[in-house]
């Protein structure tokens, strides 16, 4: 008895089914594709999501007006496309400014963090009073004398420098007793107290051990306290 052969499978319907399925992977792909190239252009290359508001924070004697314009933002910017960076560095070339961070805050904030700096002492010159940060920096000028900073007398920027160390390195309850610091070079700073007492300090190494040791010797009798050598502290 003769079998009758089978017939062969029919494949057709089954590569129907896999290029269906390819083809709607690849359209998937090519519209999530779309989808992002679209948002792409529109975060960097229109103002949907541009720069609306320039916010300034930690300003004291600054005006906020006064960083908008140096930072130099133009209204309308793609907020993603600023150059936080070159924003900062701009504004950091204000006087006043110590220190500054640039972020963004969506949908169209630029904010800008400003730290301004702070007077530790103030130098008398012709035209005015200059005040001195804790980096020695001279930053602004004043017409009148502002209360509470000792008077730093320093001839050059080495001394200068030394002498706001100095003052820094003080005890915190000494240094609002302080009325002049006299840097006279950056080795041989010293400082007059209200009271009319001086005290030697040298130069600024060791100004732990000699913050350490000025504070028993003040308590006894004296005009002249040298610690520029303060494992021999002396009194005069």
């Amino acid at each position: 008895m003769t079998r009758s052969a089978r017939p062969a499978p029919r494949r057709r319907p089954a590569a129907r089914r896999a290029r269906r399925r390819f083809l709607v992977r690849r359209l998937t792909v090519i519209g999530v594709m779309l989808v992002i190239t679209a948002v792409v252009y529109v975060v960097m290359f229109t103002s949907v999501l541009g720069v609306r508001e320039v916010s300034v924070v930690g300003i004291k004697e600054l005006t906020a007006e006064e960083v908008r314009k140096v930072a130099a933002v133009e209204s309308g910017t793609p907020l993603a496309r600023v150059d936080t960076a070159e924003v900062a560095a701009k504004v950091l070339e204000l006087p006043r400014v110590a220190g500054v961070d640039v972020g963004r805050s969506l949908p169209g904030t630029l904010e800008i963090t400003v730290t301004e700096r702070t007077p530790v002492a103030m130098i008398v010159a012709e035209d005015g009073f200059h005040l001195v940060d804790v980096e020695g920096v001279d930053y602004a000028v004043k017409a009148k004398a502002p209360a509470g900073l000792p008077t730093l007398k320093a001839p050059e920027p080495a001394a200068v420098k030394a002498g706001v160390q100095v003052l820094h390195a003080l005890p915190a309850k000494l240094r609002p007793q302080v009325r002049v610091v006299d840097a006279r070079t950056a080795h041989d700073v010293r400082l007059t107290l209200k009271d009319g007492r001086v005290i030697k300090w040298g130069g600024v190494e060791d100004s732990a051990h000699k913050a350490a040791v000025i504070g028993a010797l003040l308590t006894q009798k004296g005009k002249v306290y040298d610690v520029a050598a303060p494992e021999f502290p002396t009194i005069g």
